[in-house]
C-alpha cells in the first residue's frame, strides 16, 4: 500500500466504510449525488484504490470493499504528515498543535498519562 491516500481515494473509502461492500455502480451513484463526480471519474478513482491495495474488487458485479479500516488510514496519514512536515518527530507535531494554547490541568494530566503509557 502506498503512503499517501488522496482526498478522492478517501472519499471512496468513506463510502465503503459507511456502506460495507458496494458495487462500483452504487459507489458511482453516491459519488454523483454527494460530490458531483461522473461515472468515469469514480471508476478511475476506484481503480487507483484497487492498485494501491486500499480496495478489493470482486466479480461478478464489480463488488468493492475497503481493505483498510478508517483507523488504519488515519494512522497511515498521520505517520505521513509527521514524516513530511516534522522530519519524523512526533514531538514536533504535538508542540505545533499546542503552540499558543493554554491547557487545563485535566488536559495536562491526560497528556502526561498518554506519555507514560508510551514509555
Amino acid at each position: 500500500m502506498e503512503d499517501r491516500i488522496y482526498d478522492s481515494e478517501l472519499r471512496v473509502l468513506e463510502f465503503l466504510w459507511q456502506g460495507g461492500t458496494l458495487s462500483a455502480r452504487e459507489i458511482a451513484a453516491r459519488a454523483a449525488e454527494e460530490v458531483g463526480w461522473s461515472k468515469t471519474t469514480t471508476y478511475t478513482v476506484l481503480k487507483k484504490c484497487v492498485d494501491k491495495g486500499l480496495v478489493e474488487r470482486r466479480d461478478p458485479g464489480f463488488l468493492c470493499r475497503a481493505l483498510v479500516s478508517r483507523r488504519e488510514a488515519q494512522h497511515q496519514e498521520t505517520r505521513g504528515l509527521i514524516d513530511r512536515m516534522y522530519g519524523g518527530s512526533a514531538d514536533r507535531l504535538v508542540a505545533s498543535l499546542l503552540e499558543g494554547r493554554t491547557l487545563s490541568e485535566a488536559e495536562i494530566n491526560r497528556l502526561r498519562r498518554m506519555v507514560e503509557e508510551l514509555s
